[in-house]
């Protein structure tokens, strides 16, 4: 059936960018329909209760902000708090066969302390202030370049300024960089993780793949802080819900698109609702889902997946385990990032151990406790029984490692990831779980296979494909496909009126609404 009406804009997804393209195309004064496959918005920044009879409110798949500009939540009007650890992170270790590790935080004089318990000397603490600060700097000059039009290679390295910076982060493999200022392998493998989130690479890569996500890790709102979303991840999205619907936008949940007709001149969608199938008009079409989605939509030949490579694990806790070390209480050791199994020479073993098509023996992994920052997420009577909630998401897990057998492989890779967080801890995990109301331990893993079945992500690929820098090559800017505007602020595709607007868009991926503020200025013109 067709319907009559014409929109001029139809959004396809309404992930956070989705819903940010729509709250600022509306609020430009423009009718736009945003159309959205589950009975929810959010997509990947949702929360939700997957305990039966248990009151914890999860991010069920992302779960830090750090990318979203100040500027969006301030235009958009969004009611949101976002909270600062005071914990970066802890990083248990073993040496001369006492347990030890590695705290970073707030308190400049404490991490220093750490630094040389675990070290020895204040070498490896200076190396860390000298690295941090130079990121430091990177971070201040490229983060407002992500909401302004697209600069190209040469203006952004002039915008840095900075020659040994550029080439460590933008022109050699990280590991390069890394292994220059570091000498003690926990610390330089602590450095390394944030080039792995979610990235299938190693250290030396000569893709540059890691050092892409190593960037984004360190530039969010000029600093490179990762903070707490008062409420979960759902309350960033209920209110960017919340000021599309008020500006004016149409938001359609259980609506899903299965098909784009687009020239340079006019677009058509073709959505289904129950068993009915309507198609609309635009005059532009905005994309909040992978590239590859979009081709399958218009009918092309996509292009490969670019597999994902993480492995996601939500769980409730009656309290927080002891320590191995007994220098550090539990509840500062989780209220930042806790590292396991990320030692520099561990995470080369289990990357080529994943990548010789078997999973990582001593599988590497991220945890924190959303609650210790939070504790709104917990029904009352949990919060003030000292439940807490716990966050893990693992690496070097690629897609290709779960396809055969999705559900077993699942099950061993879980069992071999908490046994490896048991060596640091002075009880066993398991005796802290909560259960839930059939007595089950509230445990909940994701692969990237399920990653591909329930949100559509190619591979499970959290930022829909491989990240790429923020800066444009200038001859494509100048003369590649899409229109100028599109090609000026990173979002073009091969048709005039489709935008992405996604994280598969220049400058995506991540919690951001980067990607969706860029593509409205397109669409608008600006």
């Amino acid at each position: 059936m067709v319907d009559h009406t014409h929109y001029d804009a139809v959004i396809v997804g309404g992930g956070h960018n989705g819903l940010v393209a729509a709250a600022y195309l509306a609020g430009a004064g423009r009718r736009v329909l945003l159309l959205e496959r589950l009975e929810q918005t959010g997509g990947a920044a949702v929360s939700t209760r997957p305990f039966s009879g248990v009151d914890a409110r999860l991010s069920r798949y992302s779960y830090l902000v750090s990318l979203l500009p100040p500027q969006i939540v301030a235009e958009l009007g969004l009611r949101l708090e976002l909270r600062r650890r005071s914990v970066s992170s802890y990083t248990p270790a073993v040496r001369d066969g006492r347990a030890t590790g590695l705290l970073v935080g707030s308190d400049t004089s404490a991490t220093r302390e750490s630094f040389e318990r675990l070290t020895g000397s204040d070498r490896e603490f200076a190396a860390w202030q000298r690295f941090y600060a130079m990121t430091g700097r990177v971070a201040e000059r490229v983060f407002p370049t992500l909401t302004e039009p697209l600069p190209d290679r040469a203006a952004l390295r002039d915008r840095v300024g900075d020659r040994a910076a550029w080439q460590a982060l933008f022109e050699r493999p990280l590991g390069e960089a890394v292994e220059e200022h570091f000498a003690d392998d926990l610390v330089r493998g602590v450095v390394l993780t944030d080039g792995l989130i979610g990235t299938f690479a190693g250290a030396h890569d000569a893709s540059l793949r890691q050092n892409a996500c190593f960037l984004y890790h360190v530039v969010g709102g000029g600093t490179g802080d990762w903070d707490v979303p008062v409420g979960g991840m759902g309350a960033v999205t209920d209110a960017l819900a919340a000021a599309a619907r008020g500006a004016g936008a149409e938001l359609r949940t259980g609506h899903e698109v299965v098909g784009i007709a687009a020239d340079d001149h006019r677009a058509e969608v073709t959505y289904r609702h129950r068993d009915t199938e309507r198609t609309v008009g635009a005059d532009r079409v905005l994309v909040n889902a992978s590239p590859r989605e979009l081709a399958l939509l218009l009918g092309e030949e996509p292009p490969p997946a670019q597999d994902g490579a993480q492995f996601k694990v939500n769980m409730v806790l009656r309290r927080l385990p002891r320590l191995a070390d007994p220098s550090v209480g539990a509840s500062d050791a989780f209220a930042g990032t806790f590292h396991v199994g990320e030692g520099y020479r561990a995470l080369d073993r289990a990357y080529r151990e994943a990548a010789a098509g078997g999973l990582p023996q001593a599988p590497p992994s991220e945890i924190y406790c959303h609650s210790l920052t939070d504790s709104s997420i917990l029904g009352g009577p949990h919060a003030e029984a000292g439940w807490h909630t716990m966050t893990l998401f693992g690496l070097h897990t690629p897609a290709a490692l779960f396809r055969s057998d999705n559900e077993g492989t699942r099950e061993r890779l879980l069992a071999a990831t908490l046994a490896e967080l048991d060596r640091h801890l002075g009880e066993p995990l398991a005796d802290c779980l909560a259960r839930d109301a059939e007595g089950r331990p509230c445990v909940e893993a994701k692969t990237p296979v399920d990653l591909e079945r329930e949100l559509r992500l190619p591979g499970g690929n959290i930022f829909h494909r491989d990240l790429t820098f923020p800066f444009a090559d200038e001859e494509a800017r100048e003369a590649g496909p899409g229109s100028a505007a599109a090609r000026r602020w990173g979002v073009a595709t091969d048709r005039d009126t489709v935008l992405l607007c996604g994280a598969g868009a220049v400058r995506g991926g991540g919690v951001s609404g980067i990607p969706g503020h860029n593509a409205a200025m397109a669409a608008l013109g600006r």
